[in-house]
């Protein structure tokens, strides 16, 4: 497999999965010019794409799937409480090519295996997924307050992993933010913060993670070399060694390194 961070972050998140002969988007929450320039940066054409796999509803994860599914006719998979929330966004055209999943129900899109497990976050059922090809297995997590038993056991066995580095607690104190912006963000359903995401990863290098990219992070209240940096704190302090596993921060702005699994 193949996996490409398009853009992640607070204000924009598309990622690009590709199996033997299949090639799909995790959530398209920037414009439609913005991941088509992405993907051609990375040799795809956006008429490749075989599908749209959607954890949530909130903009910056669903902002261009009407303008991608109604032009180029691309599949678009979400839950049944997802789809109620896309519905309810007025700035997303009505979408046509819809298909449904339930949490924790296996399906496939071409020779990617799929499965979906739930997030505690403030939207109406988000989830993360497993894609699996070939026997080889990659996680994406994002937008979680809290690592729950459900998640971290979907994660394990994972080769690679892209999971959220929202905050720094003491810079999310101190950001601009109003307060109630900041509770919900520290909240058990809002996001995940960098000594959290190190935690997890300490604890799934034993189940055989070896790649990870940190992704999500806020504007305002992170930057990437501090997610870095706590991180890799966490993973000592877990008596895990810097060249156990290969960790890289997914930017919000441009395309990150495609990584092969």
């Amino acid at each position: 497999m193949k996996f490409c961070s398009l853009y992640s972050g607070s204000t924009g998140n598309s990622l690009f999965v590709q199996g033997e002969d299949t090639k799909i988007l995790v959530d398209a929450g920037v414009s439609a010019k913005k991941i088509t320039e992405a993907l051609t940066s990375i040799d795809v054409d956006l008429k490749e794409i075989n599908a749209i796999i959607v954890t949530h509803e909130h903009i910056d994860h669903i902002r261009s799937i009407g303008t991608l599914a109604n032009k180029y006719n691309i599949p678009i998979y979400a839950n049944l409480g997802t789809w109620n929330g896309i519905d309810n966004e007025k700035s997303v055209a009505k979408i046509e090519n819809r298909n449904y999943f339930k949490i924790g129900e296996q399906f496939e899109i071409g020779d990617l295996k799929i499965n979906s497990f739930s997030t505690l976050h403030d939207a109406m059922d988000s989830c993360g997924f497993t894609i699996e090809n070939d026997g080889k297995k990659i996680s994406i997590a994002t937008d979680l307050g809290e690592m729950t038993k459900e998640v971290s056991d979907s994660l394990k066995k994972s080769k690679f992993l892209l999971l959220e580095s929202n905050y720094e607690p003491e810079l999310l104190r101190y950001c601009s933010y109003p307060y109630p912006l900041k509770r919900r963000i520290a909240s058990e359903t809002g996001h995940l913060s960098n000594n959290d995401a190190g935690k997890t990863i300490s604890k799934l290098v034993e189940y055989g993670l070896e790649n990870v990219m940190l992704g999500h992070l806020s504007k305002e209240s992170n930057f990437p070399e501090l997610a870095e940096k706590t991180v890799l704190n966490e993973m000592l302090l877990n008596g895990i060694k810097q060249n156990e596993i290969e960790l890289a921060v997914a930017s919000r702005i441009e395309p990150s390194k495609v990584v092969n699994i």
